[in-house]
């Protein structure tokens, strides 16, 4: 009988990690949880080990690592930098869910190609800020990463079995976002609330707020760069607000191909959990008459400033990308806070942008000073 993948989830409190979590009841005879990891969540995770039984769970605010252990006395609670690493680089682990939004998933990302883990990708960041050491390590260790995001998940499929000589661009869909048919003089007063009611899809409150300003799509292009190790200039990215098509590849002759699926999270992670097989999912089968409209415009750079300054950092290679990736996600985090405005999101980070200096990024220490560096900017700005 053939053993059953065992799967460590990071970020399983998140919506990819409880989207996981789905697949996994979903075909219990193909996976079982052998760790989950949460930042500080541990009223949900109690409720997932109480259900999954994982070898151990990792809890990275160590304050509510110990109130977890108190409570679950017989399950092992790991916590910090080493808790999360343990959990991806076990050596019974097969398969690693890479779900952590932001920075944090840089070491446990790290720990799971150096043991040569099946890693499924959904943390962007990880590429943004060290695309080149980790994309060369894992293939310097022989380590396929995996991609989870519904739009890399896209090009991945339908470029199986193609040469990257053949293609001529990875176009990736954007929905537009919730403020895709505001002026510049509705922008400057969007709320909160409205920030964080994305029209297709149900994310952290981080991605949600990245999707309307158009940043996450410019990380998605910076990670593509990396995943598929396709030029800059041969990367693309154009509005479909109904977000059927995931994503498209043109090749050299004029053929397109095009993944389409609902708007639904479950697919993209079954098929990383499943590769190199397909299995029968959890979707209904498409209803073509409800989505008989598929629309397509071009993404506005100048209301959407926040798009127009990831691709000056990806073109701009070097430290670019991490500088952008952590002044973003502090400036973030004061706009959900209160601190700053939605519209400061984007003037901040291009002034922060502007005085950045172009450095190369070769090793983790001045991958992590960068990065460091930027976050104490951004938090000044």
């Amino acid at each position: 009988m053939k053993m059953r993948k065992k799967v460590s989830v990071l970020g399983c409190t998140g919506s990819i990690g409880k989207a996981t979590l789905d697949v996994i009841r979903h075909l219990p005879q193909k996976f079982q949880v052998f760790a989950l990891a949460v930042r500080s969540n541990i009223d949900l995770l109690e409720e997932q080990i109480k259900e999954f039984r994982p070898e151990f769970a990792v809890v990275f605010d160590p304050d509510s690592a110990i109130v977890l252990q108190k409570r679950l006395p017989n399950t092992p609670i790991l916590s910090g930098l080493d808790g999360l690493k343990a959990a991806a680089g076990h050596k019974d682990v097969d398969f690693v869910m890479l779900a952590m939004s932001g920075s944090i998933g840089l070491h446990p990302a790290l720990a799971a190609i150096h043991a040569k883990k099946q890693i499924g990708l959904a943390n962007k960041e990880i590429l943004v800020m060290a695309g080149e050491m980790i994309s060369g390590l894992a293939k310097q260790q022989g380590v396929e990463l995996l991609p989870v995001d519904s739009e890399h998940s896209a090009l991945f499929q339908c470029l199986r079995n193609e040469p990257l000589s053949s293609v001529r661009r990875l176009i990736l869909t954007a929905s537009g976002g919730p403020f895709r048919k505001k002026n510049a003089e509705e922008l400057e007063k969007v709320s909160l609330e409205e920030a964080l009611c994305h029209p297709n899809w149900s994310m952290g409150p981080k991605i949600t707020v990245d999707s309307s300003t158009l940043l996450n799509k410019g990380l998605e292009m910076i990670e593509a760069r990396w995943l598929f190790e396709v030029e800059p200039e041969r990367i693309d990215v154009i509005v479909h607000p109904q977000s059927v098509i995931h994503s498209l590849v043109e090749y050299v002759d004029g053929s397109i191909l095009a993944q389409l699926s609902k708007p639904n999270m479950v697919l993209p992670i079954q098929y990383a959990l499943t590769y190199p097989e397909r299995k029968p999912g959890l979707l209904a089968p498409f209803d073509f008459q409800a989505c008989s409209q598929l629309t397509f415009e071009p993404p506005d750079k100048k209301r959407f400033l926040c798009l127009q300054l990831a691709l000056d950092a990806l073109k701009a290679g070097g430290s670019y990308p991490c500088a952008l990736n952590a002044a973003g996600e502090i400036l973030v985090e004061r706009f959900l806070s209160g601190c700053i405005s939605w519209i400061d999101i984007g003037r901040k980070l291009e002034k922060l942008m502007s005085s950045h200096r172009r450095s190369n990024m070769l090793s983790l220490d001045s991958i992590l000073s960068v990065d460091c560096e930027m976050r104490e900017l951004a938090r000044q700005a």
